[in-house]
C-alpha cells in the first residue's frame, strides 16, 4: 500500500545475477500506473496479477514463473490462488502479506472506516505520529521520504479496499482450489500487520507452506538491514522448487 515496483530495487539486480530473471510493476492506482491515488480494486488488481503472469510465460517459454508479493502485493498474490481462474503460476511468495482483516480489528475501527468511506472517501489520511517503523534501514526508509513517486498518505476509500483485500486474503486458505508450492516470510517485529492473523493464515495454509520466520525482521523483509538473508532464503527456494519440477518431469 503506497508503494510501488521500487521496492524490489534492492533484491531484484541480486536474484538477477543470481540466475533469476525479475520483473516489477506497479499496481493500478500506484507509483507510475494509471490513475495514482485511487483504488482500482482487488478484482483488477487480481486480473492484472494474470495477465502479467501470462505475458512472463508468452515471453519465456517453458521457463517457471513464480509470482512474489509483498504486503498488499502479498494479499493480491494470495487471494489470486483462491479465484476460480487462479494465475498460472510455478509457486506463490507471500512477503509479509497484508491479512489483517474486519474480523481481526477493534470494532471501534471497523465502524470509523465505515463511516470516513462513506461520508468523506475523498480526506486523504497519513501514518504520521502512529510512531509505526516498518523497517530498520533509517537510510532507506528516508529516501522513501524524499520520493515523490511513493504516496505518503491515502484516501480513506483506498484504506477501504485495502481492507475489503485483505479480508479476501484472510479467508483465501480455505478457498485454494489449485496447490501450487507457497513460500511464506514474516518478521517477528513487524509493526504493520498483527502476528495474530499472520499466524492463523499460516495455520490455515498448513502443510502448503514452506516458512520463513525472521526474528529481527520488519515489515519491509526484503529491504532490511538484514535483506540479503531474506533474498537467499528466496533463491534457495525457487531452486529447489526448481529441481523438483525438473525432477517431476
Amino acid at each position: 500500500m503506497s508503494d510501488y515496483s521500487e521496492a524490489f530495487d534492492m533484491p531484484g539486480p541480486w536474484w538477477a545475477a543470481h540466475g533469476i530473471e525479475v520483473y516489477a510493476y506497479d499496481q493500478r492506482g500506484f507509483g507510475r500506473a494509471p490513475d495514482p491515488g485511487l483504488w482500482a480494486g482487488a478484482d483488477t488488481m487480481r486480473a492484472d496479477l494474470a495477465d502479467f503472469v501470462d505475458a512472463a510465460r508468452a515471453k519465456y517459454p517453458g521457463v517457471p514463473v513464480y509470482a512474489m508479493g509483498e504486503s498488499m502485493g502479498g494479499a493480491v498474490v494470495l487471494s489470486s490462488l483462491a479465484d476460480a481462474h487462479p494465475p498460472r503460476i510455478a509457486g506463490a511468495i507471500l512477503v509479509a502479506p497484508a491479512v489483517w482483516s474486519r474480523g481481526d480489528m477493534p470494532a471501534s475501527y471497523r465502524v470509523a472506516l465505515w463511516l470516513g468511506a462513506h461520508t468523506i472517501p475523498w480526506k486523504h489520511l497519513s501514518g504520521e505520529g502512529l510512531e509505526i517503523w516498518p523497517s530498520d534501514n533509517i537510510p532507506m526508509l528516508r529516501k522513501l521520504g524524499h520520493d515523490p513517486v511513493y504516496q505518503h498518505d491515502a484516501r480513506i476509500d483506498q484504506i477501504y479496499g485495502l481492507v475489503d483485500l485483505m479480508d479476501q486474503a484472510r479467508t483465501a486458505p480455505a478457498r485454494i482450489a489449485v496447490d501450487p508450492p507457497i513460500l511464506f516470510l514474516y518478521g517477528d517485529k513487524d509493526q504493520v500487520i498483527p502476528a495474530a492473523p499472520t499466524r492463523a493464515v499460516l495455520a490455515a495454509l498448513g502443510d502448503h507452506a514452506t516458512v520463513k520466520e525472521y526474528p529481527k525482521g520488519y515489515h519491509m523483509l526484503l529491504r532490511d538491514l538484514e535483506g540479503e538473508t531474506v533474498w537467499k532464503d528466496v533463491l534457495e527456494w525457487v531452486e529447489m522448487n526448481a529441481g523438483a519440477q525438473n525432477a517431476g518431469h
